[in-house]
């Protein structure tokens, strides 16, 4: 296995909610490949995390292996910065001389890649793939586009609620069963602890922010058949807006302090002692764990409307790709197969926390690990996605949601006139994707 230079790591985790571009390419033209080589070298393209060594070394097996089962061929794997993966990436679509042959991409940039010609179709090689049979329903989702898959999920990451032990103890209040009693305990906790947010939230944390919607039986658009139409001005879609905005305020997070603040500020809020709640990922973990308040904290599903349910969480990660524009297409779907298989993803979740996307693998982390469980239950009570379009790459990066909230929780606007011009702003985008 050859390994190029590491590229420097990014300041964040790269894993806060699925990744999205953040730059636009023209639709490239067909760049399929020749031929279908049996031999020779495989470039792979993988994301650099915060503290990588260990990725490296699943990485690095996965590959030994692979490269024990298939004689003549060899590896080599470069680690990318994420900040600039979407031009990378799109630059290699349109390059395929210098293209890699396999991707890791964040699995809301499926749609838009697919679009931009990028990524190779490989539904009979999944379909025939054993393991793919265990992939979980919402993980497969995300490298489905119009029916076809392009890739194999590598993790999957949902949110839950956090919650300080010692406060709740202290104030003698119960983790909340329904969303009025998350917003109750929210406001009684920051009356009683004023240096406390109860709950942090923040303007800019779009997956946040969803489950309050969905919870609601609101959605972010609606497929018309050969499209999406926004969906964010509905009726239910706007109780669950009005129940998250109503999370900002001097009764719980002053919208001064909380309406810039993304998934990142509020988990760091919450890991160094400054709230009392904050909905965090899986992958949250091990910062809460190195934060103020190691030992003195749990974490449940969050609740969703109805007492005793659980409000469905966006379903985030990463896939594994081939290009359409390799040589080596075979060989390059084994080493997706070895890249995103069950051994892998085992000793992914031992080394860096990502939760499995098998639901047989799952079951035996949730039970390995205790703090894993409620995002198990979370996943189970049934996770949700983006519109598989590629204009949600447009939307997100071009901040339509976060914009909505913070008019709303400055005053600028009520829920009904942001929601309308966060729906024609993603009318305009679904539109122009086709």
């Amino acid at each position: 296995m050859k390994l190029s230079a590491r590229i420097a790591a990014p300041a964040a985790a790269l894993v806060l909610a699925g990744l999205t571009a953040t730059a636009c390419a023209p639709q490239t033209s067909d760049t399929s490949a020749e031929g279908d080589e049996k031999t020779g070298t495989l470039r792979v393209w993988l994301f650099q995390e915060v503290g990588n060594k260990p990725k490296e070394k699943v990485v690095d097996a996965a590959v030994a292996d692979f490269e024990k089962s298939h004689e003549g061929a060899e590896v080599e794997v470069e680690y990318i910065p994420v900040d600039t993966r979407a031009q990378r990436i799109k630059a290699a679509f349109n390059d395929p001389e210098s293209a890699p042959d396999v991707i890791e991409y964040g699995n809301t940039d499926t749609a838009g890649y697919v679009k931009d010609g990028g990524l190779a179709d490989v539904s009979k090689e999944f379909a025939a793939w054993d393991e793919a049979k265990d992939t979980d329903p919402t993980a497969k989702q995300s490298v489905t586009v119009g029916g076809k898959v392009y890739g194999a999920p590598l993790f999957v990451g949902v949110r839950a609620l956090y919650y300080r032990t010692d406060v709740f103890e202290e104030l003698g209040v119960e983790p909340p069963k329904s969303q009025d009693e998350l917003i109750s305990t929210a406001k009684k906790i920051h009356k009683e602890k004023p240096d406390l947010y109860g709950l942090a939230v923040g303007g800019a944390y779009t997956y946040g922010a969803m489950p309050f919607i969905w919870a609601h039986g609101g959605e972010l658009a609606a497929e018309t058949g050969v499209t999406y139409e926004a969906a964010i001005n509905g009726e239910k879609a706007r109780k669950g807006i009005e129940a998250y905005t109503s999370l900002f305020g001097d009764d719980n997070c002053p919208a001064a302090k909380c309406a810039a603040m993304g998934g990142n500020a509020t988990v760091t809020a919450f890991a160094s002692g400054k709230a009392a709640m904050a909905i965090g990922g899986d992958f949250s973990h091990a910062a809460v764990e190195a934060g103020a308040v190691k030992g003195k904290y749990a974490v449940v599903p969050l609740p969703g409307v109805e007492k005793g349910s659980i409000a469905p969480a966006f379903a985030g990660g990463n896939n594994i790709g081939v290009l359409k524009s390799s040589s080596h297409r075979t060989l390059a779907v084994d080493l997706m197969k070895s890249l995103t298989g069950k051994k892998t993803q085992a000793k992914m979740f031992d080394a860096m926390g990502f939760l499995p996307t098998y639901t047989d693998v799952l079951d035996t982390a949730a039970e390995k690990e205790p703090f894993v469980a409620p995002f198990v239950d979370t996943l189970g009570a049934g996770a949700k996605f983006v519109p598989v379009s590629p204009a949600w790459g447009q939307i997100d990066a071009s901040l339509v949601l976060p914009t909505m909230f913070q008019e709303i929780v400055s005053g600028r606007k009520d829920v009904a006139a942001a929601s309308d011009d966060a729906a024609k702003k993603m009318d305009a985008a679904f539109a122009e994707a086709g």
